[in-house]
C-alpha cells in the first residue's frame, strides 16, 4: 500500500490540543497559538482545547500528559520553548515523553527553515514523537515559524500520522 493509498484512508478530523509555552504572551498576545488553531481549522481538524502556560519544564510536561490522557486528542501541537536560551525547556519537557521520535520532522522543519532564515536555523529544535497512539509536535514559538510548519509539514500528514497511529492500537 503506497503513502497514496494511506491519505486515502485517513481521516479528515482529528482531535487536537494546543499548548503555548511563553513567560510573555497571554491569551490575547498569543498569535502563534492563533495561527495554529486557524490553519487546523481551516483543514477540518478540531482543536479540543487550548492552554497558555509558562516556559517551566515541569508545567508542560504535567500538561502535555494530561492531554495525552484526553480520549479525544490525538494530535498535541506546542508552540515556544525550542531555542537555546536557559529559559528554552519545551523540548526537554516533551522528549523525555516520546515513546518514538519523529525525527524526520525537526529535520525537514530545519531545511525549509534554512531556505527562509539560513543558518540560524540550526538553533531551532523543533521535534516531533508519539505516545501511544498520538502524536506531539514541539514548534518554535515565532509566528512564521509555526505558519512553515504547520503549512508544510503538519497540515498536509496530520490524517495520515493519526491514521498510521491508530494502527497501533488494532
Amino acid at each position: 500500500m503506497g503513502v497514496s493509498d494511506h491519505k486515502a484512508q485517513a481521516p479528515h478530523s482529528v482531535g487536537c490540543f494546543i499548548l503555548t509555552v511563553s513567560d510573555t504572551r497571554t491569551p490575547e498576545t498569543d498569535t502563534s497559538g492563533r495561527v495554529i488553531r486557524e490553519l487546523l481549522e481551516s483543514a477540518g481538524h478540531r482543536v479540543i482545547s487550548s492552554a497558555l502556560v509558562r516556559d517551566d519544564p515541569e508545567q508542560v510536561t504535567a500538561m502535555v500528559r494530561r492531554q495525552l490522557a484526553d480520549s479525544a486528542t490525538r494530535v498535541i501541537i506546542t508552540t515556544g520553548g525550542t531555542g537555546i536560551t536557559s529559559r528554552d525547556g519545551t523540548f526537554e519537557a516533551v522528549d523525555r515523553l516520546f515513546e518514538k521520535r519523529l525525527t524526520g520532522f525537526g529535520e525537514l522543519f530545519r531545511m525549509l527553515s534554512f531556505d527562509e532564515i539560513g543558518p540560524a536555523a540550526m538553533m531551532s529544535r523543533a521535534a516531533a514523537g508519539t505516545v501511544g497512539a498520538k502524536a506531539i509536535f514541539v514548534l518554535p514559538g515565532s509566528e512564521h515559524a509555526v505558519r512553515l510548519a504547520m503549512s508544510r509539514l503538519i497540515v498536509p500528514e496530520l490524517g495520515h500520522v493519526a491514521q498510521q497511529l491508530q494502527k497501533s492500537l488494532m
